[in-house]
């Protein structure tokens, strides 16, 4: 469970940054007329708090974390909770300045970087044909586990494990879809070694133009390439970003198949990934640099 001064910490980050974000206008227009937007007891910056350290706590239910530990045990840190039906309300609406905070918290790119991607089911396969939430968001997809209903998290990390950038796509997106990867390896530079579904000669050369060099494991028919022995190390630890993705899933919670509208699985996948974010020691190759211009894994 997460301690009061973890809280602590997470909503002065929190708080401080969400004062930098201009503020909506108070006024919203009603059938021709001005009408004043009620303000609420409970700050942005209490509420993402509380959406975070959720994700951090290790408990499955939100609504037991909510009513059972934040309205009784953290009384003193916030004073003024609203019902949980309000509550689920305004994460929803805390999504934007969630997501700014976000990609405030993201990692930098040192030259050595990971590709990859995860399903994210919005259902159980055996309710894919009654399932109306996500209809018209998600969509059926394959990965190495089978068959699936929803998204599909595409995102880039560093030698530490720290997450670079990211894109949301339905289920059906392939791993090596050219604007997904143009998307995600943006603001990269160096190296970027990934799994056998980025295979492409065109999206290598497309990354080669924009800076980056793929590297990827070949396939039987393929004919082997000559590369330098740190890259086949990096390659191989490649393993790195699914200690990632195990960490987003089983210690985030970033996937559950009981969201009941698309703006609460948004709310709850971003707040997953700012809780990631807070984790101290996350899956890392422990690089160390004996000088600038070489990297050696730590042993």
């Amino acid at each position: 469970m997460v301690s009061e001064n973890q809280i602590s910490d997470i909503f002065c980050l929190v708080d401080d940054f969400f004062k930098q974000i201009p503020q909506p206008q108070k006024l919203a227009i009603v059938n021709g007329k001005k009408t004043r937007i009620k303000s609420c007891i409970m700050s942005d910056s209490e509420v993402a708090t509380i959406v975070i350290a959720f994700h951090l706590s290790g408990v499955r239910c939100f609504k037991w974390f909510y009513l059972n530990y934040v309205k009784t045990y953290l009384q003193s840190s916030f004073p003024q909770t609203v019902s949980y039906n309000r509550f689920t309300e305004l994460s929803q609406k805390s999504v934007i300045p969630m997501f700014i905070f976000l990609h405030a918290m993201r990692g930098l790119c040192s030259g050595i970087s990971f590709i990859d991607s995860t399903a994210i089911k919005s259902c159980r396969n055996q309710r894919i044909n009654s399932h109306k939430t996500m209809k018209g968001f998600a969509d059926r997809g394959k990965t190495s586990m089978g068959w699936f209903y929803g998204f599909k998290l595409h995102f880039a990390i560093n030698e530490n494990g720290e997450i670079l950038s990211f894109k949301l796509t339905k289920g059906n997106v392939h791993d090596g879809n050219r604007d997904v990867v143009k998307f995600v390896i943006k603001n990269l530079f160096g190296k970027l070694f990934g799994d056998k579904g980025y295979i492409s000669k065109e999206l290598f050369d497309m990354l080669h133009q924009d800076g980056l060099l793929l590297f990827t494991k070949i396939k039987k028919n393929m004919k082997n390439s000559l590369m330098s022995i740190s890259d086949k190390v990096f390659l191989r630890k490649r393993a790195v970003i699914e200690s990632v993705i195990d960490f987003l899933k089983n210690i985030c919670q970033i996937e559950h198949t009981r969201h009941r509208s698309i703006n609460n699985f948004l709310s709850n996948l971003v707040g997953a990934l700012i809780a990631y974010s807070f984790i101290p020691k996350k899956p890392s190759l422990h690089l160390q640099y004996e000088n600038p211009l070489q990297l050696t894994l730590g042993m």
